[in-house]
């Protein structure tokens, strides 16, 4: 046989396997993540010079280390021991971040007052540049997030007009920096009035949040605040409105906290681990097949075949189907899979893994009917959703969107839910600063988009990963291909891609989805 008829023969088997059944030419993979290094020198220097500002407290803090000791042994650096012990009673948990913890707060000021018999009621807004007492802080193995308030009509200088409730302004940092191939990253204008402060400091919208990205000490922090990019509005903030806010947060940052740790390595994509058995029914499309015509600008999906992180799939129970709710045709019992990728349907939030700009930055999931017997219990109020992982909640009172944070050694990852009725995740207390345990119910399944009965019954899951430009939005789509998988003990079938139409088909977004889209808290939907 020549080596002609043999190459061919290669080829003719190799798409036999790969049609055969469970076989598939792409792998599910971990993801890519860098590990900064920390230049704690440098931040017990900036941390002298504030604290030798006020020369009364100067005494209390020691920065003379022991250097038989580790670097990563707190008593090789005396003086954030010391710094960790003060704030920690404000900032609970702070000596766990294994960077600079920057905050607007003031501890030299802080602990003068204290030391001059300032009273415990005292404010601590007056040490915060009028910023309220944080709504969320939150310290781990991968670094910290924070979010402060400003109320209306608080700070000097600020802008005349009065928001319908506090402005919320989001600062994260982080050891871990996720690798995306993001073909908008590291853009954004320099910030004049910040330059001597912050050099490498960019300014830049995008995905719904004004954001101010700089480097301290060998680490990426990000300054965030969600607003529109238009024109203002009676109740949401315009995104050149927020300059001066966050502005004002920036130039009151100091530092508060944290602790050297260990050295980190960075984390290599590899295989994701997936059952062995394979599952009698379970069955899905690709990653970024979303219905023909659904995309925004006439663009696709986005192909993503990483498995952000091993999670617990979002709803309690299976089965349950992850399809669209704005496009797909309605479904049989009997047709409820294959699931369907619909990450980057049409919608006007800004999504930048997604080719057109613009998508739904998430994955609607519904689960299984009720059977018709009635004899099961099964209440199709009452389906539950649980915790994703072990993490913390972050969500203010009445907002439609809560978020579970994990922060560990090795991720630094958010999970967002929507749909479930904010009435009732107040009196649950699904607040911020919640932690919630892995599987543990927060919720139900409902319909909740500004009103109930706003959108279909589903759960709104979706994925959001630290970059050096801050949160950003992933395709969750295999990461919730992989722990159903888990749930139900098998392995799910791909079938290839949706045949295309015999010719396009114009879809327009549903009523309920368009009248909603720019009132809607937090994101998509």
């Amino acid at each position: 046989m020549n080596t002609k008829v043999v190459s061919l023969c290669g080829c003719w088997l190799a798409a036999f396997f790969l049609i055969l059944p469970g076989a598939s030419a792409d792998e599910f993979r971990t993801p890519s993540i860098s590990a900064m290094r920390v230049e704690w020198r440098g931040a017990l220097d900036q941390l002298r010079q504030e604290i030798n500002a006020r020369p009364a407290i100067a005494p209390s803090f020691s920065f003379a280390s022991q250097r038989r000791v580790p670097a990563s042994d707190p008593r090789s650096t005396p003086a954030l021991v010391q710094l960790n012990a003060i704030t920690s009673p404000i900032f609970p948990g702070i000596a766990r971040s294994p960077i600079p913890v920057l905050l607007p707060f003031d501890t030299a000021s802080y602990l003068e007052a204290r030391q001059g018999g300032a009273p415990d009621s005292l404010s601590v807004s007056r040490y915060q540049a009028d910023f309220r007492a944080a709504d969320v802080f939150h310290a781990g193995g991968s670094g910290y997030d924070a979010v402060f308030s400003l109320a209306p009509g608080a700070g000097d200088g600020m802008p005349p007009r009065i928001f319908a409730k506090p402005v919320e302004v989001q600062i994260s940092g982080s050891i871990l920096v996720y690798d995306l191939a993001d073909r908008l990253g590291g853009k954004g204008e320099p910030v004049k009035a910040l330059a001597s402060q912050f050099p490498d400091m960019r300014r830049f919208i995008r995905e719904g949040y004004l954001r101010y990205a700089f480097t301290r000490f060998g680490i990426p922090y990000v300054v965030s605040i969600q607003c529109l990019d238009s024109v203002p509005r009676s109740k949401r903030l315009a995104c050149r409105e927020a300059y001066p806010v966050a502005e004002r947060f920036l130039k009151a940052l100091r530092i508060a906290g944290g602790q050297p740790s260990r050295p980190r390595s960075d984390i290599a994509s590899e295989l994701a681990d997936r059952p062995a058995a394979q599952s009698s029914d379970f069955t899905y499309r690709p990653s970024g097949d979303i219905v023909a015509g659904s995309g925004g600008r006439k663009q696709g999906g986005h192909a993503d075949l990483t498995v952000y992180s091993q999670i617990r799939f979002p709803l309690e129970n299976a089965p349950a189907f992850a399809h669209s709710q704005s496009f797909a045709p309605r479904r049989s019992a009997a047709t409820e899979y294959p699931w369907q990728d619909n990450f980057c349907e049409a919608r006007s939030f800004e999504v930048g893994q997604c080719d057109s700009g613009f998508g739904h930055q998430g994955q609607d999931i519904k689960p299984a009917a009720c059977p018709v017997d009635g004899n099961t219990g099964c209440d199709p109020r009452q389906q539950a959703v649980v915790a994703a992982r072990d993490g913390i909640v972050i969500r203010s009172a009445q907002q439609q969107a809560a978020t579970v944070q994990v922060n560990t050694r090795t991720e630094h990852v958010r999970f967002r839910y929507m749909h479930m009725n904010p009435t009732a995740m107040d009196s649950d207390g699904l607040l911020n600063g919640r932690r919630v345990e892995e599987g543990e119910k927060i919720g139900v399944v409902s319909n909740y988009l500004d009103h109930p009965n706003g959108t279909s019954r589903h759960l709104h899951f979706d994925v959001q990963v630290f970059t050096r430009d801050g949160w950003l939005w992933v395709n969750p789509y295999t990461t919730l291909v992989s722990a159903y998988e888990r749930l139900i003990r098998g392995r799910g079938r791909e079938i290839g891609p949706e045949p295309p139409p015999a010719s396009a088909v114009a879809h327009a977004l549903p009523d309920d989805v368009a009248r909603h889209i720019d009132t809607q808290e937090g994101g998509g939907n």
